[in-house]
């Protein structure tokens, strides 16, 4: 069985041994990087083409970061969260252009993406709360008499948080998966008219995955600087 030749195989040659996922993850990072040095370059008072698409995103993931976090929690995680929701999304659509493969079908990209997310949840838990940040794996009820449930409570959060970037990577990566093989299988049954309705639903399985990435990371960081009650 061959493996499918790949647009970016003419650049960098598979007997380089770099895995697809990251050749293709380093060019939607360009991508991202080029796009952003054009619109600098020709910033407009009264935006209109490429310059308005991504304003309503700006915009969109700005309303979430402060909606959700907090006006100076929100503005402060406002470049993180807006960086995660658009390079999934390049990521993502990828995996609909003939010759070009999604990075995020790849458990490796998408853990790649989410221990970060974990990491920065905890670092500012701590910055901001310091030691009192045990707080919030406590639950409501702390006094001496509750002390047994305390340390369930305490058990039960931290094999949670510990679960996220396992949730993560796998809800991102098995719905990209899936998107690909269902385009494959369907193309081959049907090359015509059902594909193309697929390839619709896989734009908006590519805007919707792309979205809750970025939302659960926005709840995740919100639940760590906000106070324990």
């Amino acid at each position: 069985m061959h493996e499918e030749i790949m647009f970016l195989d003419f650049i960098v040659p598979p007997s380089l041994g770099v895995p697809h996922y990251v050749s293709y993850a380093v060019l939607a990072a360009l991508i991202l990087i080029g796009i952003s040095i054009l619109l600098r370059g020709a910033m407009a008072l009264v935006p209109k083409g490429l310059q308005n698409f991504i304003e309503i995103i700006v915009l969109a993931m700005l309303n979430l970061a402060e909606e959700t976090i907090g006006g100076h929690w929100g503005r402060k995680f406002f470049p993180l969260i807006a960086t995660v929701f658009m390079y999934i999304l390049v990521c993502n659509f990828m995996g609909l252009i003939p010759g070009f493969t999604s990075p995020t079908s790849n458990i490796n990209m998408t853990a790649s993406m989410a221990v970060p997310v974990f990491f920065a949840t905890h670092f500012y838990g701590l910055k901001v709360h310091g030691p009192g940040y045990i707080t919030h794996f406590l639950g409501p009820i702390r006094s001496l008499p509750a002390l047994p449930l305390m340390v369930l409570m305490f058990i039960i959060e931290v094999i949670s948080h510990a679960a996220r970037p396992l949730t993560l990577s796998v809800r991102l990566f098995g719905n990209m998966i899936a998107k690909h093989k269902l385009l494959l299988v369907l193309g081959g049954l049907v090359p015509y008219f059902i594909p193309s309705l697929v390839l619709g639903l896989g734009v908006l399985v590519s805007v919707v995955q792309a979205f809750v990435f970025a939302l659960l990371t926005t709840l995740y960081l919100a639940g760590a600087v906000e106070e324990a009650h």
